[in-house]
């Protein structure tokens, strides 16, 4: 089934509610950066909160969402927009971690203490940028600290992996059901009951419960609005990458053409690589030397370099 974010209200409109699948989406990820089970749990969490952020957003709008942590995983980067297309990677997607001691995969022991941040593109001249301390580690708990202290809503958010045996993603999903202004004391507390009977959402995904029966099990009330299908698309291209390249300018460039004879250029979002031989270099300096760089926006930041 395709990967989808849906949306709706619950309680009259006091409450906004997005309930998401990523299933094929981590499993695609996982296929390309060929994370061990730590890593994708984790990075599969940040993807469903980046998806169902993603689709508050409109029209053109992006965001990334960066958890930095001193664990082995590193940082996490995942990147979303209102039209449902997503990537993400972890730094150090080979981190293997014995099991915490609810013999669960040991998102926190990976992810360590540090902060996330919420950067988004709004279409101004400048991005909004939100940061708040990780609280746990485990991204869903991390996440509604954010809401709560950057953006002003209580939420409740459930993210989940169901990793099989094998390392191979089973189930992948998650909600976020986000209180209005006005919102009774006797609602917040029938939530809050709800939410510690509800149990787990990937072993309701796995039984493959709808996504709409899921959140109304939540709030009975909810109904839902409309759905956005969530894809894994990277934005990276070899115009892209040479203009990134360019960027260097021509010292670094003559460089890697004199020690190195060309240049490996690895995406980290889709693991894609571009190889660059000495004529693809000196093509490159000889733009340089004509006046610029061309071409599209460079993948700043979001590349690596391998000789």
């Amino acid at each position: 089934m395709t990967d989808r974010v849906i949306r709706g209200l619950a309680l009259d409109g006091r409450a906004r509610a997005y309930a998401a699948d990523t299933t094929e989406t981590m499993r695609e990820l996982q296929r390309r950066h060929g994370t061990f089970p730590v890593a994708t749990a984790a990075l599969g969490r940040t993807i469903t909160a980046g998806a169902i952020m993603g689709a508050m957003l409109k029209g053109e709008e992006r965001l990334t969402v960066r958890i930095k942590g001193d664990g082995p995983i590193g940082q996490i980067v995942v990147d979303a927009g209102a039209d449902g297309v997503v990537r993400g990677y972890v730094d150090n997607p080979h981190v293997d971690l014995p099991p915490n001691d609810r013999g669960k995969l040991d998102v926190r022991g990976a992810v360590g203490e540090g902060s996330l941040y919420v950067v988004k593109d709004l279409g101004l001249k400048d991005p909004y940028v939100g940061s708040v301390p990780l609280v746990s580690g485990e991204i869903a708990e991390d996440v509604t600290y954010y809401f709560a202290k950057s953006e002003q809503t209580p939420s409740a958010v459930a993210l989940g992996v169901l990793v099989d045996t094998d390392g191979s993603v089973r189930v992948s999903g998650g909600f976020v059901l986000q209180l209005m202004p006005g919102i009774a004391e006797e609602d917040i507390a029938g939530i809050e009951r709800k939410l510690e009977e509800l149990g787990s959402v990937t072993e309701k995904l796995d039984r493959e419960v709808p996504l709409v029966d899921l959140m109304r099990e939540l709030v009975p009330s909810f109904t839902a609005l409309d759905e956005l299908p969530v894809t894994f698309r990277c934005r990276c291209s070899r115009a892209r990458i040479d203009s990134t390249l360019i960027g260097l300018g021509r010292e670094e460039l003559e460089s890697m053409l004199a020690e190195q004879g060309g240049a490996e250029v690895i995406c980290h979002f889709c693991s894609e690589r571009y190889v660059y031989d000495a004529g693809d270099l000196r093509r490159l300096i000889a733009r340089i030397d004509g006046g610029g760089a061309g071409g599209e926006e460079p993948e700043t930041g979001e590349t690596k370099m391998e000789s």
